[in-house]
């Protein structure tokens, strides 16, 4: 299974996370583009380091938010979804052609992957955006309960998928992601993240927050790096998980 990351997220003078240190521990890179974090000159590093360390970068693209992270709910029509993706991808991926790359999926970030997962209308609009950027470009989405309907969709609009799961975050029963306010949604014991990595790759799904089997397929794991003690589960996951996978183009 391969680990993917958000990155990027630095903005100016101000730093988040520690980019150097997991670029080497991951297969994904998914770059912030300018939207909820980042800057030209942030993107342009992170691509050249990913590319440094045969990464595939992937575009994360957000809701323009700068103060929220992205992690605020803002209205948009499809077209202005289209509009919104186009534009983050399409800088993404200039730069990554300038230094000799490729932007290789695109995972939407924050409040707007969370949106898209409840309300079919903005998925189909997300989807039909990256149909019309580029055909064969993946669309990375969380597995749930519903991927075999999100397939369905996806293969109607022609859009390939990669179903993401999370090392470090709690499930409900409904195979979504347990919001951040509710005590235990993340988790921050090393082992435990560890021991879900390994569930999702070695069992094909995990137990949700309430002890309940949830058979998730994915293709990737989302991990985190932006602090010492999910840097070593990074490095655990890894370990455990064996050699980087660089097929990803």
């Amino acid at each position: 299974m391969k680990l993917n990351c958000d990155l990027g997220e630095s903005f100016g003078a101000w730093t988040m996370g520690q980019d150097a240190r997991i670029i080497p521990l991951v297969d994904m890179a998914n770059v912030a583009c300018g939207f909820h974090a980042s800057d030209p000159l942030i993107m342009t590093e992170t691509v050249q380091l990913a590319l440094a360390h045969k990464v595939a970068i992937g575009a994360h693209p957000a809701y323009q938010d700068l103060a929220g992270f992205g992690r605020r709910s803002i209205h948009h029509t499809p077209a202005q979804i289209k509009a919104l993706l186009w534009y983050q991808v399409g800088a993404l991926d200039g730069i990554c052609r300038a230094v000799g790359g490729q932007v290789s999926y695109v995972k939407p970030h924050g409040a707007l992957n969370n949106d898209m997962m409840k309300d079919t209308g903005l998925l189909l609009a997300v989807m039909e955006a990256m149909a019309g950027f580029r055909p064969d470009l993946p669309l990375m989405i969380p597995a749930t309960r519903q991927s075999e309907r999100h397939k369905e969709l996806a293969d109607k609009v022609g859009v390939p998928l990669l179903f993401e799961a999370f090392a470090d975050r709690a499930y409900d029963d409904d195979g979504q992601l347990v919001a951040r306010s509710v005590p235990g949604a993340v988790l921050h014991d090393h082992q435990a993240v560890l021991e879900q990595a390994l569930s999702f790759a070695h069992k094909g799904g995990v137990h949700s927050i309430s002890g309940q089997w949830l058979p998730l397929q994915a293709d990737s794991l989302c991990v985190h790096g932006d602090n010492d003690v999910a840097l070593a589960a990074v490095t655990a996951i890894r370990q455990a998980l064996g050699r980087k996978q660089t097929d990803v183009q």
